[in-house]
């Protein structure tokens, strides 16, 4: 059966709290945040830079509370303090998107959950 790829998880302008490119790679990211919005640790994610259209494709890790922070090369693209929304995505059946629904967490100052949705 053919499936069709949908938004599974979303955290909308998160403040990047810094970029370190001498790490392994990947994305840090507050394990509350993490959880608000089912991204598990490993799971592939996108990141969209609004601030400078970059956009990239990594894997989440937990990081410290409040943090959102580009690792490795990924770091190369953005700077702390710019404003960027993490996807992830499933691949979903027909018989699957009628009750499928994203869980999304919209982000205020200090990356503070200002709603869920």
């Amino acid at each position: 059966m053919p499936q069709r790829c949908f938004l599974r998880s979303k955290l909308h302008l998160a403040t990047l709290t810094g970029c370190e490119a001498d790490y392994q790679g990947s994305i840090s990211i507050d394990p509350a945040l993490l959880a608000a919005v089912d991204i598990l640790p490993n799971e592939q994610v996108e990141v969209y830079n609004r601030d400078n259209g970059n956009r990239l494709t990594t894997y989440a890790i937990p990081g410290e509370p409040g943090q959102v922070r580009l690792n490795g090369a990924a770091a190369l693209l953005a700077e702390p303090g710019q404003r960027v929304i993490i996807c992830s995505y499933v691949w979903l059946s027909e018989d699957e998107i009628a009750s499928h629904a994203p869980r999304v967490a919209i982000l205020g100052p200090d990356n503070v959950i200002l709603q869920v949705g």
